[in-house]
C-alpha cells in the first residue's frame, strides 16, 4: 500500500510541478508539457513492479500511435480557445481527438496495427 501511494505522489507532484513551471514559462511548460513524461513514469512503474519486458515494450509501442492522432488537437486548442472559451475549446478537442483516432485506427488496421 506504502509504494502505491508513492506512485501517486510522486506521478501527481511531476503533474503539479510542470503545471507551475508553465505558470511562469509558456515555452518552458510546453517543452516540459510535451517530454512523454508520464510514459516515462509508467514505464519505470511497469519495470519497478516486475512487468515482462514484452509488457513494457508494448506499452511503449503502443503509445506511440496513439500519440499521433492527438496531435492535430494541440493545433485546434489555440485556434478555438479565445473564440468560445476553455470549457468548449476541451470538448471540441477531445471529441475531434475521439473521431481523429477512431479513423487512424480503422486506417491503421489495414496495415497490420490493430489499436481497437
Amino acid at each position: 500500500m506504502g509504494w502505491l501511494i508513492t506512485k501517486y505522489l510522486v506521478t501527481a507532484g511531476v503533474i503539479v510541478l510542470v503545471s507551475e513551471i508553465a505558470k511562469r514559462s509558456d515555452k518552458l511548460g510546453g517543452l516540459l508539457g510535451a517530454l512523454p513524461l508520464v510514459t516515462i513514469m509508467a514505464l519505470i512503474w511497469l519495470h519497478v513492479g516486475q512487468q515482462s519486458e514484452e509488457k513494457i515494450a508494448n506499452h511503449a509501442w503502443y503509445t506511440f500511435w496513439y500519440v499521433l492522432p492527438t496531435l492535430p488537437m494541440f493545433l485546434v486548442f489555440p485556434a478555438l480557445l479565445q473564440r468560445i472559451g476553455f470549457w468548449p475549446t476541451l470538448i471540441v478537442c477531445i471529441a475531434l481527438t475521439m473521431v481523429i483516432f477512431g479513423m487512424f485506427a480503422l486506417v491503421m488496421r489495414r496495415f497490420g496495427v490493430n489499436l481497437l
